[in-house]
């Protein structure tokens, strides 16, 4: 049984935020955001009654670790939009102030280019185009070295 993955009842909170705002934010915020709301949708897909909290927390890790998430990149590569991948060219190139523990550079920029295009397609609530890249990303498995 697939679950449906909706997230308009978040709606109500972001009604102030235009599409020039979300152009104007840092990508960081973008990411900010993006990284809060694929990892609820990870939860939410992998969620089960007969599964542990800590079963279900090694699973989420699976997708929302930092690598699986540049992976993530790559396995939507074909069917991202230009403007969706300028926001992921954005967020790769944001200015870091913190350096990432226990994963390569590389893979931490290309995650927190992922993080601002999911950040940017929920506060933009294009919410259809943000469920079809997660379910893309979801079908298709975990990589990033399980």
């Amino acid at each position: 049984m697939e679950k449906d993955l909706s997230i308009k009842s978040f709606r109500g909170v972001d009604d102030g935020i235009v599409q020039e705002d979300l152009r104007m934010m840092s990508p960081l915020q973008l990411a900010y955001i993006g990284d809060a709301v694929f990892e609820l949708l990870v939860r939410t897909a992998i969620l089960s009654r007969d599964v542990s909290v800590n079963k279900l927390h090694k699973e989420a890790t699976k997708y929302v670790k930092a690598n699986a998430q540049a992976e993530s990149v790559i396995k939507l590569d074909e069917i991202l939009t230009d403007e969706e991948k300028s926001f992921i060219r954005r967020g790769r190139n944001a200015r870091i102030n913190s350096s990432p523990k226990n994963v390569d550079l590389r893979d931490y920029k290309y995650a927190t280019g992922f993080e601002c295009l999911m950040g940017y397609l929920y506060l933009s609530g294009n919410d259809e185009r943000l469920i079809q890249l997660f379910k893309h990303i979801y079908q298709s498995g975990a990589e990033g070295g399980n």
